[in-house]
Parts: C-alpha cells; structure tokens; sequence
C-alpha cells in the first residue's frame, strides 16, 4: 500500500505543478486518483498507455469574454467558460454554471467529475462543463436575456447535438436554458437537441427538472435494501432548497420519510412536524418564481430559522447535501455519525469534504459520492438526446423507469467494485467503475 501512496503522492504533484491555485480541481482528482491508482497497478495496459494522466487534461478548454448591457444603460463583462473533458465516450455533456465563484478550477472539477458520472450511467456521453462568474441573483429576466445570447454568441460556435450538450447548473435553470436555446437556435439557423433541460414545449424531456433529486434519493433507496430497511419513518436532512433539494425532498415524502430541514445561502429552516407536500409547494413557488429568501417559510410555517449555518447538527437518519462543493465538514460528519445517522447521499457535486468521507469511509455508514448519487440529472439529460434524436417524447412513467433502472444500474456498478468482504466502498465503487469504461474507449481509440 505504501507503494501506492508513493505513486498516488507523485501523480498529485505532478496535476498541482500543472494546474496551480485550482484547489476544487485538485481534491477531485485526489479522490478518483486514491481508488483508481490501486486498481491500475493491476493492470499494466492502463498504466503503460497513461490513461489517468490524459483523462485528467482536458481535451479543450474555451475561455472568453461576456459583454451585456445592464437596465440602467451600464456596460457589463464577464467571463464564461466551457471545459470539453473527454469525448472517448459520446459527446461532451454537462451543465453550465453562473455564479460568481466560477473559475477555471471549479469548472475543471466538475468536468472531470462528470466523466466518471456519465460512464456510470451507461448512456453515451463524454463529460464536460462550463459556466460564468455571472450572477442572476437580483437581476431582471431583461438582464439575464441580455447576458445569455452575449454568453451564446461565443458559445455556440463550440457545442453542437454531436459534438457538445451543455445544461443546466447552479444558477442555470428553465429560465436561463431557454434564453440560451432561442439564442442558439437564432445563430445556427437550426433546431437540434443542442442543450438539455429544456421546457416541455420546445423538446424538453418529462421528469428532467425532479431526475437529479429523484435519482438521488433512489440511489439511497437502493442503499437501504442492502440493510433490509427503507425511507419509511426515516429522518431526513437536506441542505439547498433550489432544484435538486426540492425534488429529493419530494420524493422522500412521497416514499414515506419526514423532511427536517432545507436550506439556502443565509441559513437553513428547522420544521419539528416535516415539511408535507404542502409546505414544499410554498417553498418551491417561493425559491422558482419569487426568487425569495428560505428564512422566509417562518412566516408561514411553525419553523425556527437558523441563521449562517448548515443544518447537519440536526439528529436524522438520513443525510442529502445537495447545495453546493464542499459544505459538509469532517466535524459535521462526525455530529452525523453521533446523532446515529445511517446513511448520506450527495445530491450536489462534491458537498462533503475530503475530511468528512474519511469519516464516513471509516464508520462504515452508506455513504454515496456525487457521481454515483447525483448522475440520475444527467441520465435524464441522456434520454432528452435521445427523444430530441427521435424527434418524440416518452411519458412521464416511461422516462421514470428508465431512471429508476439507470440509478439501480449505478448502484450494482458500485457494488461490483467496491464490495469487499460484506461491506460496500460506494467511493471506490463509483471511481473504478465509471473509470473502466472510459479507460477502456480510450484504448480502443488509440492515442487520443
């Protein structure tokens, strides 16, 4: 093991030296590299060839400049993005994030998480992402039209349905994808599945906006099984309360578990009786079409309001972080733990830090990485390429199963992996498992 240390140690120096200050990207790599080093040792065709080291350059990275004009009359740049990652697979898929934290390093951790995400789900796509340090918080739909055909004019002369299918992210909704479809539609003078996540009336696949929030939370249900138990009765925390909060917090109340808690960026609201099916309507009208504040469901609702805070203190059974990249600390995962918590699925990219799934790996609870639990997003992005491909749409029942079957198909992937003895490193699980397949193409393609 020593030894495998040693070459996990000087593959690490060897992306920091190339890739300085990107510390998101770093701990990502870390991550997959700690797993997949290991396993290459086994064999040599994998190792010879440099596999992991080209899979960890992007094959392009576009940066450019997003000039708009703002309501008051006022000039506007910003930076966008798109980090085409590997392509071995099936186009380059994955969403666009604007947020004002966006950077190379964040975009490139992403990236190379999604090639691994979008191997697990057996469907064909490549992994990439892209975004700006753009922020639609508080700006008119007048405003954000105006970034996003900017942000297009320059983008779509580098996506395509074949060749790059970006969707969408934090700060990337319905709202936002159509503005960059009408966009991009104007520019090509064509109509193709060239974005997912689109509304129903322009090619937009059933169950897309719930799939990452669904597939999470059927992923935990897969979990459970393997403990002969399932959401019935259970505590469930959630951080965020934008899409993928809102829709795993939906289906857990639909299979029989109480939602304590969700949360936004000023703090998280404690609900002692569940947050019911009700109760969710009033939030996701609040956070989709008001655009308001989490803090402001005690003002209709019996719920304390815990300012600046995360809510993994709170006792549960369940834990779902689906707001954003590192969230969730070693200590929080320690409270976790001794609030007798059995399992925690991450519903966003990243949200546990590498201090917090040691715990987790070591106490032995199910634990689901990201790009196993929240790959039912992009799985359901997948079965909007194909419909867009057939020019069709499936039902809601049928787009469903085929999410259920995805997520169960991930997890079995997992367990082929990472089960040793009578326990299950869902971790290990998920880097081996989504890193074969790539690999594998990679070979088959010879040196590309």
């Amino acid at each position: 093991m020593s030894n495998h240390q040693s070459e996990i140690d000087a593959f690490m120096q060897f992306i920091v030296k190339k890739n300085p200050g990107e510390v998101e990207y770093h701990q990502a790599v870390q991550e997959v590299a700690e797993n997949v080093i290991p396993f290459i040792s086994d064999h040599p065709e994998y190792k010879k060839t440099k596999i992991l080291e080209r899979i960890a350059e992007p094959e392009r990275v576009v940066m450019f400049r997003v000039p708009w004009i703002d309501d008051k009359g006022d000039f506007q740049i910003n930076r966008g993005f798109r980090i085409q990652m590997n392509s071995a697979i099936g186009p380059y898929k994955g969403g666009l994030r604007f947020h004002p934290s966006v950077y190379l390093g964040i975009l490139k951790f992403l990236a190379f998480e999604q090639v691994f995400k979008n191997s697990l789900t057996s469907l064909p796509m490549g992994g990439g992402k892209g975004g700006s340090d753009f922020d639609p918080k508080g700006k008119s739909d007048n405003e954000v039209m105006h970034f996003c055909q900017s942000f297009m004019t320059e983008l779509y002369r580098h996506i395509g349905a074949d060749v790059d299918v970006p969707a969408g992210d934090i700060g990337v909704g319905g709202r936002e994808v159509g503005f960059l479809f009408g966009q991009y539609k104007r520019l090509s003078n064509e109509f193709s599945g060239v974005l997912t996540g689109k509304g129903l009336q322009y090619g937009g696949s059933l169950i897309r906006p719930e799939a990452t929030g669904y597939g999470c939370v059927y992923f935990v249900q897969e979990m459970l099984a393997t403990r002969n138990t399932d959401f019935k009765n259970k505590k469930v925390v959630i951080s965020g309360s934008g899409n993928v909060a809102q829709f795993a917090a939906e289906k857990v109340i639909q299979l029989g578990g109480t939602v304590l808690t969700m949360s936004d960026s000023n703090g998280y609201i404690l609900d002692e009786e569940g947050i019911n099916t009700e109760k969710l309507s009033f939030i996701m009208d609040l956070k989709n079409n008001k655009r308001g504040r989490i803090s402001e469901y005690t003002k209709k609702y019996t719920a304390t309001f815990v300012e600046g805070k995360t809510p993994w203190a709170i006792k549960c059974d369940i834990a779902l972080p689906c707001a954003t990249q590192n969230e969730l600390t070693g200590d929080d995962a320690k409270t976790l733990i001794a609030n007798g918590c059995i399992s925690v699925a991450e519903g966003a990219n990243m949200p546990s830090t590498p201090d917090a799934v040691e715990v987790f790996l070591k106490t032995g609870i199910l634990f689901a990485p990201g790009k196993a639990s929240n790959a039912g997003g992009v799985a359901v992005s997948g079965l909007e390429m194909s419909q867009n491909s057939l020019r069709l749409s499936w039902t809601r029942e049928e787009v469903d199963l085929r999410l259920q079957e995805i997520m169960k198909n991930i997890h079995a992937t997992c367990i082929k992996y990472g089960k040793h003895g009578d326990k299950i490193n869902y971790v290990k699980g998920a880097n081996i498992g989504g890193f074969v397949k790539v690999a594998d193409a990679m070979l088959a393609q010879g040196h590309v």
